[in-house]
């Protein structure tokens, strides 16, 4: 289901206990077993997708340039499903769907929530 989706497997932040990604929003949350919301704009999500198309095979995980010229359409997310008990697939609006996003890489992600578009260009993640 896309609006909530129950999670149970251990994060970073401890355990994930519930994924919302409400339609027509451009934020997806997060809930961890504490109480804390993380909460991922979807340009942020889908300019670190991890798939080996939009990063290549070895490297870090960097933002994928011309994310921000992506149409709307491309940034919604039209479904999301668990991954055995430690990830996310997410499927956007564009049909991409190949990037498997673990718990603890999207609590990584959670802690640059915030920053502006220039702080997350500048980023790299290890895979």
């Amino acid at each position: 289901m896309l609006d909530k989706c129950p999670m149970t497997a251990p994060a970073a932040r401890g355990d994930v206990v519930e994924i919302r990604a409400p339609k027509g929003a451009r934020v997806f949350e997060v809930v961890w077993e504490h109480g804390e919301i993380a909460r991922l704009p979807h340009a942020l999500l889908r300019g670190f997708c991890p798939c080996a198309h939009c990063q290549g095979h070895a490297g870090p995980i960097r933002w994928t340039e011309g994310t921000e010229a992506l149409p709307a359409e491309a940034l919604e997310l039209t479904d999301v499903s668990e991954v055995g008990n430690y990830a996310v697939l997410l499927t956007w609006g564009d049909g991409h769907n190949t990037g498997i996003y673990s718990f603890p890489y999207l609590a990584r992600l959670s802690a640059i929530a915030a920053a502006p578009l220039a702080t997350w260009r500048k980023l790299t993640f290890t895979k």
